[in-house]
């Protein structure tokens, strides 16, 4: 009689081979190419943006110091000044100017508002001895009662000294429609567009009047200090990169290995 054939179930039970599973064959990782691409474009885009929000940020606070730095020198004449000086890095930086007020090309910068009232800054050219002329912003004064009346801001005659800062005036602006230059009431101060409306040679600064004239004339020249916004640059950049961060974790998200998806699921 032969033995019975030994079972190789329970063989690895008792002490014999071990027999295991075939082993489940490993998922490939293959990304989905219209998912993957917009993915892609979405973390391009949201990091472009946030890069262009950090450039500002890093710019405004340059003036920002620029203009706390310029107020703590001395002023200084700007007849010493070239004209080809690099006038962006003399901006905020206080002035002196000596010269004569060309009072018949005084023109005021409509919709300009001071304590919740409606007026003007009157600004006046000054014409500087060695030919040139600058545009000086002399103040703010309010409207009259109808706007067909201008109000008297006579400049004063004579040499004058003029104490004030330089400003530049912004480049781009809104227009609702194009300006007419042949009045004494402009929407926008531009020294260049002021240069080919006269004549005149115009600087391509505005010196702002800090120093009320003798006799004082009465206008406001409380010049705030500018609001760069620095903040809220910072805060533009911190959501752009966080956008960029949140488009990569879906992307990855949504194509991690099946095995790891039935676990969390």
């Amino acid at each position: 009689m032969r033995a019975p054939m030994p079972n190789p179930l329970s063989a690895a039970g008792d002490g014999g081979p071990e027999v295991h599973p075939a082993a489940a064959p490993a998922r490939r990782f293959r990304p989905r190419p219209l998912p993957t691409l917009a993915a892609i474009l979405a973390v391009a885009i949201c990091v472009a943006a946030g890069n262009w929000q950090r450039d500002r940020m890093h710019a405004k606070e340059a003036l920002g110091a620029q203009f706390e730095a310029a107020a703590r020198v001395a002023p200084v004449a700007l007849a010493r000044l070239p004209a080809a000086a690099d006038w962006p890095s003399l901006r905020y930086r206080p002035v002196v100017a000596t010269g004569e007020y060309l009072a018949d090309r005084q023109i005021f910068i409509d919709n300009k508002v001071a304590a919740g009232r409606a007026g003007f800054h009157v600004v006046t050219p000054l014409a500087l001895p060695d030919g040139r002329v600058v545009l000086v912003n002399r103040g703010w004064i309010a409207q009259k009662s109808s706007r067909a009346v201008l109000p008297d801001a006579p400049p004063p005659s004579g040499v004058v000294n003029v104490r004030g800062r330089i400003a530049i005036p912004a480049a781009g602006y809104l227009e609702l429609e194009p300006e007419t230059t042949s009045g004494s009431v402009w929407q926008n101060l531009d020294p260049a567009r002021f240069a080919a409306a006269t004549g005149l040679a115009a600087m391509p600064v505005v010196i702002e009047a800090t120093a009320a004239p003798m006799p004082d004339d009465g206008l406001l020249r409380d010049w705030p200090a500018p609001d760069f916004g620095v903040e809220t640059h910072r805060i533009y950049m911190v959501q752009w990169y966080a956008f960029a961060l949140l488009a990569a974790a879906l992307w990855f998200w949504f194509h991690r290995p099946r095995a790891a998806r039935e676990g969390h699921d």
